[in-house]
């Protein structure tokens, strides 16, 4: 069926209204529309989203599909209401040339869940040293906007303004993983009083302040633009807010689980809360939260990182750091943030939609719910209320931290140009 009506929703949180997609596209949103020929969603009580663009996410293939491919990611981005995801580049092999990027990307319109953008690797084989061939990945098919060698820090500060320099000539984005790597040889958490109690080797703050405080510096001096990827400390906030008060080309991110979680709960050793960069202290988290409300913070992005169960179920000093997000990251917001009144849910659609598509210059997504607009779209019930279960997820790993945590909100469904890939909460 080529239409669909979805009847009452509140659209961005607002007025409920009525919203026509016909084909792939919104034809109109108004009151009482007429719903001849179109199959019905009743949607009282939900709120209707542009669909959710994620940033950074880790789908593993090629190379690692024990761990996820392309397809169970973007089975697992649709469960969690995105329409797309940007595949970060630490594959097997590298997503350091046009032939990799080209096959994700290939892989990402197969598999018909949700758009997948590629991320090129910003060095050859993620090592630091040689700058990969960002031209031809943008010239490729997948026409790659955003490079990061996220896993490993850009640290030589040369390679990094040679980066910031070549993407300057087509507008694209150097995302970087800011992380000193000499000032966390053998970190294992947040360097604080917990790891001190615990005996565990410290992740200082520093490590990265220090690499984005450069890193905004250089953007400046290049006129280039920056991403911070998974910013993680109040530090962090500060040295953001200040390099935006002075008008540089600076963005940045937040993962669900750095609003949310701390190190306190490393204290029971589950390698489940082992992830990069490590959880911080709860000031941490306050700082997170208010930066996001205020702006600061651009975006969430999941910094989904699947791995396969032998990888986390292990001592902690052995286990993988990461954990897998996408299907529960906009519970995860609203409960941090909705709930807590930092945020309502047209907020919620400018971190989760409008900005990371401007960022990633992904066109046809982070748009508007209007009539004449591409028909990606995410219906969510706000107030449902359940328990994470891992064995439900779409995702092919299981390793959230979630389990068993009650969380607010539940997709319901979602739609990539019109096509519904989740109805009444199930994959299509």
């Amino acid at each position: 069926m080529s239409k669909t009506l979805i009847r009452g929703a509140k659209v961005l949180g607002g007025e409920a209204l009525d919203v026509l997609v016909d084909g792939e596209t919104v034809a109109a949103v108004g009151a009482g529309l007429d719903a001849d020929g179109a199959r019905v969603v009743e949607a009282e009580g939900q709120i209707l989203l542009p669909g959710l663009v994620d940033l950074h996410t880790h789908l593993r293939e090629p190379g690692r599909e024990d761990s996820e491919t392309v397809l169970t990611g973007t089975r697992a981005a649709a469960s969690g209401g995105y329409t797309a995801v940007h595949a970060m580049a630490n594959t097997f092999p590298v997503a350091d040339t046009a032939g990799v990027v080209e096959q994700v990307w290939r892989l990402g319109r197969e598999s018909g869940y949700c758009d997948v953008q590629p991320v090129g690797a910003v060095t050859v084989g993620l090592e630091g040293k040689q700058l990969a061939e960002l031209g031809a990945m943008h010239d490729s098919a997948a026409s790659v906007r955003v490079f990061s060698d996220d896993g490993k820090c850009v640290d030589d500060a040369v390679i990094m303004r040679r980066a910031l320099e070549y993407v300057k000539a087509f507008d694209g984005v150097i995302a970087q993983h800011a992380q000193e790597p000499r000032l966390t040889e053998g970190a294992q958490m947040n360097e604080g009083t917990v790891s001190a109690e615990l005996g565990l080797g410290g992740w200082p703050a520093v490590a990265e302040e220090s690499i984005i405080a450069r890193d905004v510096l250089l953007a400046a001096h290049v006129g280039s633009r920056v991403h911070i990827c998974h910013l993680s400390t109040a530090g962090s906030v500060e040295i953001v807010r200040w390099a935006k008060s002075k008008g540089w080309n600076v963005t940045a991110e937040v993962t669900p689980h750095h609003l949310l979680l701390t190190d306190e709960l490393v204290r029971s050793y589950d390698p489940v809360y082992k992830v990069n960069p490590p959880l911080r202290t709860e000031a941490d988290v306050t700082a997170l939260r208010e930066a996001l409300a205020d702006g600061t913070i651009d975006c969430v992005a999941t910094d989904h990182a699947p791995h396969p169960h032998e990888d986390k179920d292990c001592e902690w000093g052995a286990a993988a750091m990461g954990m897998v997000g996408l299907e529960t990251a906009l519970s995860v917001v609203q409960h941090t943030m909705v709930e807590t009144g930092l945020l309502d849910w047209a907020g919620v659609a400018d971190r989760m939609s409008f900005r990371p598509a401007a960022i990633g210059r992904l066109a046809g997504h982070g748009r508007p719910v209007s009539a004449g607009e591409p028909a990606n779209l995410v219906l969510v019930d706000p107030s449902y209320r359940g328990a994470v279960d891992s064995a439900r997820f779409a995702s092919r790993s299981r390793n959230t931290p979630y389990q068993g945590r009650e969380l607010p909100g539940r997709v319901t469904h979602t739609f990539l140009r019109g096509r519904a890939t989740v109805m009444d909460g199930k994959l299509v």
